[in-house]
């Protein structure tokens, strides 16, 4: 009997198929220092517990995109580990804070599957769910990849593409019960620039930029245990359309996060995931630049303390991003372009 498993592809998924990812992980200091390591974030309420105790919480809270890889790479073994590529997140809601010392457990559903014209590949799409100790969702999210089939005359499903939201409205959004930003201290945080000092349609040039070491991406997917052939396999991925491994689209993700903190460094926390997809694959190598728009700002039901900004950010790779380059003139993203990325993220106001 064979014991090994090499993992599902696209004929093997059906529809409200249930899927038990195995191997819960516990979220240590380690874990927390690691990706501080890789990605240098600055944000003061994952810095630093007294900043975080300031703010009613019992000590800094992981990082939401920590979290979110930490739930992401459980899902790769049973999801994504024959595919091409991950293509895309939407409808995604953070629960309670997380720390150090809190286990996570992950489940995802089938809710969509469509073969692609070339017979060879076909997306599916999971709704998948991050889960703590007790119970309780910390995160919850949809994505979709596309997987390689094993044999291209299996049968070719019905497509099946579920009607996802464009975006999430202030109603969706779960601010921590704890959070009290009577003290909270900008001059610690970074920044002066609260709520209300940005406007919808307002656009940053975040400036810096960071250069990916193939060292530190094989560093993060082993982090988040995440196994996918085309992030590890070299051997596997020498016959492949690029000849090499691809970077793991979340570390583009957590990458721009990071470079946000110059320029909008209250943004103290991620509030929700409308859509996000990667628009070119990144290589070890290329330097990741960021910027980002408001498109969107609304109050919080019952809080005058905190409001929310829809942002939009963009991460170009070898390009700078003074003049916020996005689509040319036919409308379609430019050649540099690997990240398209929009998010709630709440902020205090003044």
């Amino acid at each position: 009997m064979q014991k090994t498993s090499n993992g599902n592809y696209f004929e093997d998924f059906h529809l409200g198929q249930e899927l038990v990812h195995a191997t819960p992980r516990t979220i240590t200091e380690g874990d927390v220092a690691l990706y501080t390591a890789l990605y240098g974030s600055r944000f003061a309420l994952n810095c630093a517990d007294t900043f975080a105790f300031n703010l009613g919480f019992e000590g800094a809270p992981v990082d939401d995109l920590l979290l979110f890889h930490m739930v992401f790479g459980k899902t790769v073994p049973d999801v994504s580990i024959n595919a091409v590529a991950n293509l895309g997140y939407a409808a995604g809601t953070f629960g309670p804070v997380v720390y150090p010392g809190d286990t996570i457990i992950a489940r995802s559903e089938v809710i969509g599957l469509k073969q692609n014209a070339n017979g060879k590949t076909g997306i599916v799409y999971v709704h998948s769910q991050g889960r703590n100790q007790n119970g309780e969702m910390l995160v919850d999210y949809v994505r979709w990849v596309m997987v390689n089939k094993r044999d291209t005359k299996s049968p070719t499903p019905e497509p099946a593409v579920p009607d996802l939201p464009m975006n999430l409205s202030a109603s969706d959004l779960i601010l921590p019960s704890e959070l009290d930003v009577s003290a909270y201290d900008t001059d610690l945080a970074g920044s002066s620039h609260l709520f209300d000092d940005y406007q919808v349609g307002e656009k940053i040039d975040h400036v810096d930029g960071y250069t990916i070491e193939e060292a530190e991406h094989m560093m993060a997917t082993r982090l988040y245990q995440n196994t996918a052939k085309v992030h590890f396999n070299q051997l596997a991925q020498t016959d492949s359309r690029f000849g090499r491994r691809l970077i793991y689209g979340g570390h583009v993700i957590s990458l721009a996060r990071s470079l946000s903190f110059n320029g909008l460094a209250n943004a103290f926390k991620i509030a929700a995931i409308n859509g996000g997809s990667h628009t070119s694959p990144t290589f070890a190598g290329d330097t990741i630049l960021a910027w980002s728009e408001v498109i969107e700002k609304t109050e919080l039901p019952a809080r005058s303390d905190v409001g929310a900004l829809r942002i939009r950010t963009t991460a170009m790779k070898n390009q700078p991003c003074h003049d916020f380059p996005d689509k040319d003139a036919d409308g379609k993203f430019v050649a540099n372009k690997v990240l398209d990325f929009d998010y709630w993220v709440f902020m205090p106001r003044g």
